[in-house]
């Protein structure tokens, strides 16, 4: 009985976690120069292009593993006839603010020099992920096009601009005394807000240095009305019972939605209360944003 009941156990363990998913057509492929601008591609099957979502991992941009994306997101992605790339970026404390983002959208942007190569089509890209990578996912989202014309590097010269984002627990904001209104001071403890990220002291955090830093590094400073739609679901909704609860409640995409509402675009927060399958709901999403047929 037993050994049966450990059976019952791995088929729902594979069950939730996709372990079924097939290799990457594209495994540790560079995007950049340094060791961590790496990623995994997976190639939906189609003969003609396809749109793409990549993935940005979580971690406090501490750490964290392109590994990370989750299965089931992928092999539904595919099933869908949208290819996935899966990547890594440069972490603190080798790096400080803006390199984790910067990273990323360069990323974006290598998918787009090399669209051919890949099968995408360059126009349908959205971007997911989780906690940080949440956070980066908006960040680009909202931000002004990076595309430099001039740049030598061919990479840098294409749009960071994302047609959709669809995001997991992901905070929208960095500033404390936000921050702090919407979910108390216990978020306020978690290493993230401490200035290792911007390359400060966690005493110069409340300089008017810091003040700037944490505007130029929260996704909301940037939002405007041409601005892509966003699918957020927080696990978190109720009152936050430690650190970790704290930085990834819904209060903050509550706090997005306000201001995207305002601005009239599409913004859907969830919990999971309202729906089933969160991973079901965000596929569909970018199957409704990025399929063109």
């Amino acid at each position: 009985m037993k050994s049966l009941k450990y059976i019952f156990f791995l088929l729902a363990v594979t069950f939730v976690y996709g372990q079924d998913l097939r290799k990457p057509d594209l495994s540790d492929e560079k995007y950049g120069q340094h060791a961590l601008n790496t990623f995994d591609f997976w190639k939906a099957e189609s003969f003609t292009s396809t749109p793409l979502v990549i993935y940005i991992h979580g971690g406090g941009f501490t750490s964290g593993d392109k590994e990370k994306v989750p299965n089931k997101m992928v092999k539904s992605l595919l099933e869908k006839g949208i290819s996935v790339m899966s990547i890594n970026y440069r972490l603190t404390p080798e790096v400080v603010f803006p390199q984790h983002y910067l990273d990323c959208s360069r990323a974006i942007q290598y998918a787009r020099y090399n669209a051919a190569e890949l099968n995408i089509n360059p126009a349908l890209i959205g971007a997911s992920g989780s906690s940080a990578g949440a956070c980066s996912a908006l960040w680009i989202g909202f931000h002004d096009d990076r595309a430099d014309t001039q740049n030598e590097d061919p990479v840098l010269r294409m749009s960071s601009r994302l047609s959709c984002i669809g995001i997991t627990s992901g905070q929208t904001t960095l500033d404390p005394n936000v921050i702090k209104e919407l979910v108390g001071e216990l978020a306020l403890k978690h290493s993230f807000m401490k200035g290792s990220f911007f390359g400060i002291s966690s005493e110069e955090m409340k300089t008017s240095k810091a003040q700037e830093l944490v505007k130029q590094a929260s996704p909301v400073t940037y939002l405007t009305k041409d601005d892509p739609p966003v699918y957020a679901f927080y696990s978190v909704y109720k009152s936050p019972n430690n650190v970790s609860e704290a930085i990834h409640h819904i209060n903050f995409g509550k706090y997005l939605k306000e201001k995207m509402d305002a601005l009239g675009i599409e913004c859907t927060v969830r919990n999971p209360e309202e729906v089933k399958s969160s991973t079901n709901e965000s596929v569909e999403f970018f199957v409704k944003h990025l399929k063109t047929n």
